[in-house]
């Protein structure tokens, strides 16, 4: 019988174990859970997101963007621009809740204390 070394189950120390270092290694949520469960499984691609904050709120440098997937940041240019990547999502969000409150953004965001961002929208 041939006995495969999958977890069962999304923990952080599975997560964890599972994700490489350096933006060249990373890996699609699918790829993750495929990794960890041993089979695609969309809910769990929801519930490893979850996981993978936990893990950042806990202090560890997982990065993700687009065209590398999850990984763990080999160095501070990695972890810069996965940070940039993450605070530009906020800012769409934080636009959205400017416009619903109708509350401009400068002021919506020095209560935040968050850096003004440079706009390529025309006056």
């Amino acid at each position: 019988m041939h006995t495969e070394s999958i977890q069962q189950e999304l923990t952080p120390h599975a997560v964890r174990s599972a994700l490489r270092v350096g933006a060249d290694n990373g890996q699609t949520a699918e790829q993750l859970v495929v990794a960890i469960l041993g089979h695609r499984n969309t809910a769990a691609e929801r519930q490893l997101r979850d996981v993978i904050v936990a893990l950042r709120m806990a202090g560890h440098a997982i990065c993700a963007e687009p065209t590398h997937g999850y990984y763990i940041a080999a160095n501070s240019t990695e972890l810069n621009r996965a940070c940039e990547f993450l605070l530009a999502r906020s800012m769409t969000s934080l636009r959205q809740i400017s416009a619903m409150r109708r509350v401009a953004m400068p002021d919506l965001r020095g209560q935040l204390g968050l850096p003004l961002e440079k706009t390529h929208e025309s006056a």
